[in-house]
């Protein structure tokens, strides 16, 4: 798998340092959700945006239903004298989004999500979107391919991007198919490019892992791996594979069994891409 084996949001490989979360910067501060897997890498990062010394927050996924994170997430809030503005999603995979009815509860603050489902409140995302609290603002840039709903957010004031599972803090994300498609997914790979340079971002802020500076070269190297993958799949179609499941055999390697569906999954993307091509 070029060292790259594919993981639910994400794929294990590459950088090997664990990640705790904490403090990027200003206004980005992660809590690192307790469920590390090899589909979540170190776990769910739950971000707190804001000031240290602002009267709001806003919150960005809640991560799974576990009530000693959400405890940890309102204790760092709380110590800062804060309240939350506003909750957002950046897709409704339940490691992300799980807790979002428990944390509305608790929080009295909306959940905003691009699907309807996953709101909760009268409020949802959309493209261009600006949401505000304090001296915070938030753009919404819509990045399907993942999954449909997939979305990032800017923070152009502090140069910081926050890509959930369109962009990992390591290795690679999975193309979910039938919800995630690889078209959309490689045309938001090139929006994010255009986002990059438009905004002079400095730090990417994923949904697993680590911080990653240098956000330019990171997303070019995501759209290099995934023509890299592309040519892999042509040339095991012309040997004779027709399943994902065959193409996982024959590209991926030996991979471990638990990221195997996960692997099939962007396969099939990959498939019914070279398919429509």
């Amino acid at each position: 798998m070029s060292g790259r084996p594919i993981v639910s949001g994400a794929h294990i490989g590459g950088m090997d340092e664990p990640w705790s979360g904490g403090r990027i910067g200003e206004r980005a501060f992660c809590v690192l959700a307790p469920n590390p897997s090899p589909m979540t890498l170190d776990g769910t990062n739950t971000w707190v945006l804001g000031s240290p010394d602002a009267g709001e927050v806003i919150v960005v996924d809640p991560g799974p239903e576990d009530d000693a994170h959400l405890d940890a997430v309102l204790a760092h809030i709380n110590a800062q004298g804060a309240r939350v503005h506003a909750t957002l999603l950046t897709h409704g995979h339940s490691d992300h989004s799980a807790a979002a009815r428990r944390w509305h509860e608790r929080t009295g603050a909306p959940v905003l999500a691009l699907d309807p489902q996953h709101r909760y409140g009268s409020e949802g995302l959309s493209e261009g979107d600006y949401l505000r609290a304090g001296d915070l603002a938030v753009e919404v840039v819509a990045t399907p391919g993942h999954t449909q709903d997939s979305v990032c957010f800017v923070l152009a004031d502090d140069r910081q991007l926050l890509t959930g599972d369109t962009v990992l803090g390591r290795g690679t994300t999975v193309v979910a198919w039938p919800d995630g498609q690889l078209q959309a997914y490689l045309d938001s790979l090139h929006r994010l490019t255009d986002v990059i340079a438009d905004q002079e971002s400095a730090v990417l802020l994923p949904g697993h892992g680590p911080a990653l500076h240098n956000p330019g070269a990171v997303v070019a190297d995501y759209l290099d791996h995934r023509h890299e993958r592309l040519n892999q799949v042509r040339a095991a179609v012309a040997a004779g594979a027709t399943t994902a499941a065959e193409i996982v055999s024959i590209v991926y390697g030996d991979i471990p069994a638990a990221v195997r569906p996960a692997a099939q999954l962007s396969a099939q993307a990959q498939l019914d891409y070279l398919n429509a091509g």
